[in-house]
């Protein structure tokens, strides 16, 4: 047995997961039933009882890796066609996965909803839209996404939109537009989380600058360790001291080796993104193939990265965003069932229970609460902002 066994911190990882529940921010397990060859969508066929051996997320490695609360990723590239339709459908597969697995999962579109599910001995499971494309440049949407139960959304996804820059493209709004303060805007009066896992340097500052409530990086880790863009830096980490807001580890390898992200240079553009519509499993093995092994990200290095988060953002401030998407994935960290050995190696790091507590959930809920809060404030003060893009305009 190695030393991660007869240490104690995985059994005192479990016993903490046990009382506390663990809300993963931010799993693309949606996307991944979308684009299987033979699901196609439809969430019984997928079988979610059954473990994924290709995949990272299924309901037997959800309960081995003592998951307690899951935001999904209501997800679609960028350039995919009708995106206002994609993003209804990808809401409507999040709904169908509560609906399938009653037993598993308590539909939850509220902080208090992720004690009830404990007590039920259920998953909460919270819907979130990633990639503001779907708007179609209009904010009506918003309202409609919230209605059918997003409480988040990240901003935009790997492309800069007319509004909003992401941090691995071009940009094209400076940052953040008129239009993009006003989604801001009503996503606060909305009461939904404003998520800039996805967006510039200079367009976290600004979401920074106008909105009501805290925000949240739901899939970002620390610039100063890992130079990829969708990293956040320390003015941004120490800025959500303020905020009220979070960042929320993740583990996807390039956010998270250096080593790796100077081995996929060549193979990427300036931003770092991979090759679009290619799978990612077979990407690295095609560089592999021309340049050797690449280097592989570890959980201890992840480690790494929430020790730095917590002393630049602060403890109140750092959560868990795994960004599970059946890609690669860290040494350590291959599934939904690995997170209690990243506890454990918190423990060794010397955090203690009520630390990791935070870090597993308390920091999470606090900002759902504080931005339920102030979207009842809002509600009532305003009322909905109405509009499209050509109408913010000069």
């Amino acid at each position: 047995m190695d030393a991660m066994h007869h240490d104690g911190a995985l059994a005192r990882a479990r016993a903490l997961l046990d009382k506390v529940p663990l809300f993963d921010g931010h799993n693309d397990l949606p996307w991944v039933i979308r684009t299987d060859r033979d699901a196609r969508g439809d969430v019984k066929a997928y079988d979610l009882n059954r473990v994924h051996q290709r995949g990272d997320t299924d309901i037997p490695r959800l309960r081995e890796g003592m998951v307690g609360a899951q935001f999904w990723a209501a997800f679609q590239p960028t350039n995919a066609p009708h995106p206002a339709r994609t993003a209804l459908e990808q809401i409507d597969l999040i709904r169908r996965l509560e609906e399938a697995y009653p037993e598993t999962f308590f539909p939850a579109r509220k902080a208090s909803d992720v004690a009830r599910a404990k007590r039920l001995g259920k998953i909460a499971s919270f819907i979130a839209v990633e990639g503001g494309v779907g708007l179609e440049e209009s904010l009506a949407p918003l309202r409609i996404w919230q209605a059918a139960g997003a409480r988040l959304m990240t901003l935009c996804h790997n492309e800069s939109l007319s509004w909003v820059d992401s941090a691995t493209d071009p940009p094209r709004a400076g940052g953040l537009s008129a239009f993009g303060r006003a989604v801001i805007g009503e996503l606060n009066r909305l009461g939904m989380v404003v998520d800039c896992a996805h967006v510039s340097h200079e367009a976290m500052r600004q979401v920074l600058d106008v909105s009501e409530a805290p925000i949240a990086l739901s899939h970002s880790n620390a610039f100063a360790l890992c130079d990829h863009p969708r990293n956040a830096p320390d003015d941004v980490l120490a800025r959500l001291k303020d905020n009220g807001g979070i960042v929320m580890a993740t583990f996807v390898p390039g956010f998270i080796s250096q080593a790796l992200r100077d081995y996929l240079a060549g193979s990427r553009d300036k931003y770092g993104k991979a090759p679009a519509g290619v799978d990612p499993k077979e990407a690295l093995a095609a560089v592999e193939a021309q340049k050797g092994p690449a280097p592989r990200a570890t959980l201890e290095e992840l480690a790494d990265h929430i020790v730095y988060l917590v002393k630049t953002a602060g403890l109140d401030h750092v959560g868990i965003g795994s960004d599970f998407f059946g890609g690669p994935q860290p040494l350590g960290l291959e599934s939904v069932a690995c997170f209690p050995a990243l506890f454990a190696e918190l423990f060794r790091r010397g955090f203690d229970e009520k630390a990791l507590a935070k870090i597993a959930s308390g920091n999470l809920l606090r900002v759902l609460r504080a931005v339920e809060k102030v979207g009842k404030r809002l509600s009532k003060e305003r009322p909905p902002q109405l509009g499209r893009a050509e109408d913010f305009a000069g």
